[in-house]
């Protein structure tokens, strides 16, 4: 029997005829531990290498969510000035939609001039305002009725979400609003995994049996029909972890790999809750849409919690391609990708029978502009906002940040100014006249809130904003300004008082002389203060703003709207150049009745958690009496100026019923038309010219008046009635100063202030003496006005102890030159 052959060593055995090849099996098996160890070796190490980059990217997860700004909630209240074609643009504005009974939050429901609205609920400056449903009655061109819907109960005011009207990126276009799993409706939640990953909540990151599954029925159909990516996988590619989007071996091998590292390190409601927020969704121009919150609001105009089965199931819908899927470009795609969601959620138990049929017919209810606020719609409005914000919010603070800024802009007056600018250019710009541009500023009376603001005539113009940066000569915008501080002297002047509109020489330095003519070249001989400013007489206002001194003039309105100019005698009739935005805040004491308003854009600023970071809409000091009364008498006289003055035209506009107030401006040769008027609710400055100051034509009332009268035609508002304490309404003889019977024949009924009015004087012509003084001086025997009532502003700027100066024996006239 043979020895059995047994190697002592590896020479023998490979030596050995009976071994079976042992040199290819050591090759084999030295190659498969080497290939082993060379992938254990790179594999580790890359694996270390995601896990770190999603450690880094993921656990610190910080998305540039954009600032969001905001226009002033609407609020209604009995008696506010409203018309139903206002209200319709203000919802509209705010991404409401009128359905048939207005009980789905963002929606309403109009009847005539009964509204009911279901507000959403938001955060304002002071706080959550909670949503509610209220009844709104308009009748008579106001609010007439205002109830809750719920309890029937009248309310003394309501609130509504305001409207988006401008987004601050930072360096990625990305809208997005990031929301909390609990946030988003049960339906898209499920449905998202029914449609998406039905095994999201047992595989651990990749899904063998989807991919199967996947393979199987893309097989049937000879084409890719069904992706076999899991939600977790779809959130590694999307861009959040830097995987590229190529169809490459690679990125397929690094996307498995991130999925499984996430799954590893994360819990599925976390995924999940990630995926909602970072789901590309859409675009608008540069502008990616992301989340499920922002898409909602893009396509449907809608909150999350207000979407209906079918809008829920187009939304899980186009995750699988949106630009594919596109319900405004691509209707048909769109409705049969939602049916098939349908049927997915349908499937899977989420909606019965009957909720499935229902949504299967309804249309997609997609938006026909995208509820997304473009970045920046209102450039000039914006513009302001910047400014205003620049000393507490550099703009690098801003961009990016994800907060929000609330504004005091009302989209109805934004879109009336719009319109206004845009059909008065188009109608005055004819012949040789050059390219007209504009600027417009509106605000609100009663607390300085910035309304609207037209930075010229390509309202959506990103340049040259002329309503804030142009500063042009306001000519006569500025002369109620002289008469504001010689009615503040009410023992020297008041609205009835006569004063010389004649040829008048003013020495200048150097020996030079200044002689101004009026703008229709004719003097008008003994005129009353109120009409000299209703009718804009040069030479008259001339006259007393020598007495009271260009000096106060220039400290008056540096004091009230921080402008300078240069105190020489032209500066009485308006020889400085202003921005339509700088003469708003000037204005803006006498239509407020004397109270020291600074002008705002901005409301307040939240953080992302929506707590306040800082307010700004406080409310401005009460108006001191001695500064009511002047700016009361003012504006007495700029009513006479639309009802008999420069500013009439506005009567055959039909614009008598605001009783309004107002003042026309133009520059030498017609280069620049003004017009400020204002009425009890709102102040619109309009400013009208040209860019290379080329002469127009235009005065005031034929350029920017127009387009003042064209806003408020449309703008609903609250007519002026001038009230207020210390004022002293009386009868004022036709052919003097004193005060007579209502019945005399021509008498006048102005204000005094109280205790200056002049003495009593019968109706009969025989007890007036020209001659004999007709600066409201009493008749012998008869009682002399009280003095002077000065107090508030005027008192500081002039000196509390300031002596009286005696009342001119004669028709006002400034020292002889």
């Amino acid at each position: 029997m043979p020895r059995r052959h047994e190697p002592e060593d590896i020479d023998d055995f490979e030596d050995s005829p009976d071994a079976p090849a042992p040199a290819w099996r050591r090759h084999l098996l030295t190659a498969v531990l080497a290939a082993a160890a060379l992938a254990a070796g790179f594999l580790i190490p890359y694996v270390l290498y995601l896990n770190h980059q999603v450690s880094e990217r993921f656990a610190a997860l910080q998305w540039q969510i954009p600032t969001r700004v905001y226009a002033r909630p609407l609020e209604l209240k009995p008696q506010l000035a409203m018309d139903a074609g206002t209200l319709k643009t203000e919802l509209a504005a705010a991404g409401y939609q009128e359905d048939e009974a207005g009980e789905r939050p963002g929606s309403y429901h109009a009847d005539g001039g009964r509204f009911t609205i279901a507000s959403r609920g938001y955060t304002d400056v002071d706080g959550v305002v909670p949503a509610r449903r209220i009844e709104v009655t308009l009748s008579g061109g106001r609010v007439s009725a205002l109830r809750d819907a719920a309890t029937r109960k009248s309310l003394k005011a309501a609130r509504l979400d305001p409207a988006r009207i401008a987004t601050l990126y930072g360096q990625r276009q990305e809208e997005r609003r990031l929301v909390r799993i609990e946030e988003v409706p049960e339906l898209l939640v499920t449905g998202l995994q029914a449609v998406e990953d039905r095994d999201f909540a047992h595989h651990h990151g990749v899904d063998l049996s989807g991919m199967a599954r996947a393979a199987w029925v893309n097989l049937l159909a000879g084409e890719k029909r069904q992706g076999a990516s899991t939600l977790t996988q779809q959130l590694a590619r999307s861009g959040l972890l830097g995987i590229g989007k190529e169809q490459t071996w690679t990125r397929k091998f690094n996307e498995i790999l991130y999925a499984l590292i996430l799954e590893a390190r994360y819990d599925k409601r976390t995924i999940l809750e990630t995926y909602l927020n970072q789901v590309y969704l859409g675009q608008r121009g540069n502008q990616a849409i992301h989340g499920v919150a922002s898409g909602a609001e893009f396509w449907f105009g809608r909150d999350l919690g207000e979407l209906s089965t079918e809008q829920v199931a187009l939304l899980l819908g186009l995750v699988k391609g949106p630009s594919y899927y596109d319900p405004r470009k691509h209707p048909e795609r769109a409705l049969e990708r939602r049916n098939v969601a349908l049927s997915m959620v349908h499937a899977t138990g989420l909606i019965d029978d009957a909720e499935y049929e229902r949504a299967r017919k309804a249309p997609l209810g997609v938006t026909a502009n995208p509820g997304v606020a473009a970045a920046n719609r209102f450039p000039a409005y914006i513009d302001l906002v910047r400014r205003q914000l620049a000393n507490d919010y550099p703009e690098s603070a801003l961009q990016g940040a994800g907060l929000t800024v609330l504004t005091g802009m009302s989209p109805s007056a934004q879109a009336y100014a719009e319109g206004a600018v845009v059909r008065a250019i188009e109608a005055l710009q004819t012949g040789k006249r050059p390219p007209l541009q504009a600027g417009v500023v509106v605000t609100d009376v009663h607390g300085g809130d910035v309304l609207a603001v037209v930075g010229g005539r390509d309202v959506a113009d990103h340049g040259f904003n002329r309503a804030v940066e142009a500063r042009r000569p306001v000519g006569s915008l500025l002369k109620p300004y002289v008469y504001l501080l010689a009615l503040a002297q009410p023992q020297r002047w008041s609205l009835a008082s006569w004063v010389e509109d004649t040829p008048v020489t003013v020495q200048l330095s150097r020996g030079r002389t200044w002689s101004p003519d009026n703008s229709d070249r004719t003097s008008h001989g003994t005129v009353r203060v109120v009409d000299a400013l209703a009718h804009s007489y040069n030479q008259a206002t001339v006259r007393i703003g020598m007495q009271v001194g260009p000096e106060r003039v220039a400290q008056l309105i540096r004091v009230l709207a921080g402008l300078k100019a240069e105190p020489n005698p032209a500066l009485i009739l308006g020889s400085t150049d202003q921005s339509p935005y700088g003469m708003a805040q000037l204005y803006q004491f006498l239509a407020s009745g004397g109270q020291v308003q600074p002008l705002r854009a901005v409301r307040g600023v939240l953080d992302p958690e929506g707590r306040l970071l800082k307010r700004y809409d406080t409310a401005p000091a009460p108006a001191q009496e001695g500064d009511s009364i002047a700016a009361n008498l003012v504006t007495v006289a700029l009513q006479h100026a639309v009802s008999e003055g420069t500013g009439r035209r506005l009567l055959s506009d039909g614009l008598g019923r605001l009783q309004p107030a107002g003042k026309t401006g133009t520059s030498n040769d017609g280069r620049d038309s003004w017009f400020a008027g204002y009425t009890g609710d709102h102040l619109a400055v309009v400013w009208m010219g040209n860019d290379q100051n080329a002469q127009t034509g235009l005065y005031g009332a034929t350029g920017a008046m127009r387009v003042w009268s064209g806003l408020f035609s449309r703008l609903p508002s609250s007519p002026l009635r001038v009230a207020g304490k210390g004022l002293d309404w009386q009868w004022v003889h036709p052919q003097g100063s004193a005060i007579t019977d209502a019945d005399c024949p021509g008498a006048r009924r102005l204000p005094f202030v109280a205790g200056t009015a002049p003495g009593y004087l019968p109706c009969a012509p025989a007890y007036y003496d020209p001659a004999g003084g007709g600066e409201g001086q009493a008749q012998p025997g008869q009682e002399q006005g009280q003095g002077q009532r000065e107090g508030g502003f005027w008192r500081r700027l002039f000196g509390r102890d300031r002596p009286a100066e005696p009342p001119p024996s004669q028709p006002a006239t400034p020292p002889a030159p």
